[in-house]
């Protein structure tokens, strides 16, 4: 079976929007208009959930086997950073100082300044990491701040495949109960719960969605009767709501209530307008960052810290719109350097692992 490439293609689209969206929201604070930002948001994460749909079925042991690669994955991407972390603090207080440590640390902001540094390593962390409690890393902060898309994503796929495979008739009714869902929490936002459950009702619905939309191309006559339902959202959103709703569109995403998700609605509509529409021929930049999707994610969560550290220094020698082109481009570049030497250091885990498996196996 030929692969897709338009999926790899709307990934590869997903996660560059993904790395504006970090640029912007992150060291882009202290320089990039609040519009802006904001704008970054029309591209955003429920793409990927959507996607994750479409590519999803109802094997429940082949999807297990592929969560448990990226758990394993993602295991050995924070063990990597954990000694990042840990190795640059034992550099700084050997051969520097506390307070240059903590000075070096003030560039993210008050908000991510550290309060525990010392050559002890923190093993609890790394077990937290490991066990999807994302505690900050003082070094790279963006990492675990856009790491709560892995966690939600682990517990809508497995409620997925189970919805796909013991209820395939039934699943219009599943995303239904998860719209229903969405929507009692935001009428009545003093039950809207704590924790995941309110992402996982939102994006659960989109996953099922994607999934009911495998292979399927929606009709001509229904395109600008789907944009033409998005536009009317949108001028009932800012109608409702007021026009200042659009600088809170962010703090509606944690956890996702009505202004967010009327603002992902046309990412969405787009995806599926052009999902057997537009046809990917040729594998090119974009459809190599779609493959490799989880790799540039893990990077650009480092390479948007870094960026931090260009930032301060020229905010001030030019206009911020030309510094946010530069930023942004010089972070996509991070991202694919970065991103490679991940793939590299996961080939390594993934042997070291293979060869303690076969030291270990009985015979």
């Amino acid at each position: 079976m030929n692969r897709d490439l338009y999926i790899d293609f709307a990934k590869g689209l997903a996660t560059i929007s993904i790395i504006f969206i970090h640029t912007a929201f992150w060291s882009g604070q202290f320089y990039i208009h609040p519009e802006v930002r904001v704008f970054s948001l029309v591209f955003d994460v429920a793409l990927f959930y959507a996607l994750s749909g479409i590519t999803s079925g109802s094997n429940i042991e082949k999807t297990l086997y592929r969560l448990l690669k990226l758990q394993i994955t993602y295991m050995i991407f924070v063990t990597l950073l954990f000694f990042l972390d840990y190795f640059f603090k034992v550099f700084g207080l050997t051969f520097f100082s506390l307070e240059w440590l903590q000075n070096f640390y003030s560039t993210f902001g008050s908000k991510y300044a550290t309060t525990s540094i010392s050559t002890t390593p923190q093993w609890e962390n790394l077990g937290n990491w490991y066990l999807h409690q994302y505690i900050n890393v003082d070094t790279f902060p963006v990492v675990m701040g856009s790491f709560w898309y892995l966690k939600v994503y682990y517990i809508l796929t497995v409620f997925g495949v189970l919805i796909l495979k013991f209820f395939p008739k039934h699943v219009n009714w599943f995303i239904g109960l998860c719209a229903g869902l969405t929507l009692l929490f935001n009428i009545f936002p003093e039950i809207y719960p704590s924790g995941q459950v309110g992402y996982v009702a939102f994006y659960l619905t989109v996953f099922l969605i994607g999934n009911r939309m495998k292979g399927k191309k929606i009709p001509d006559r229904m395109v600008p009767v789907l944009y033409g339902f998005v536009a009317i959202a949108l001028a009932g959103l800012f109608g409702f709501y007021g026009p200042e709703i659009f600088y809170k569109i962010n703090k509606n995403k944690f956890p996702p209530q009505i202004p967010y998700i009327i603002w992902t609605l046309f990412s969405l509509v787009t995806l599926f307008v052009f999902y057997n529409r537009l046809k990917i021929t040729k594998e090119n930049v974009v459809t190599y960052i779609g493959k490799n999707a989880i790799f540039f994610y893990f990077a650009q969560g480092i390479s948007s810290s870094l960026v931090y550290f260009l930032v301060v220094p020229m905010k001030e020698n030019m206009p911020w719109w030309i510094l946010m082109i530069i930023i942004y481009g010089i972070n996509i570049i991070l991202a694919f350097i970065i991103s490679a030497g991940l793939k590299k250091v996961d080939e390594w885990g993934w042997k070291v692992l293979e060869l303690l498996r076969s030291k270990t196996a009985s015979h």
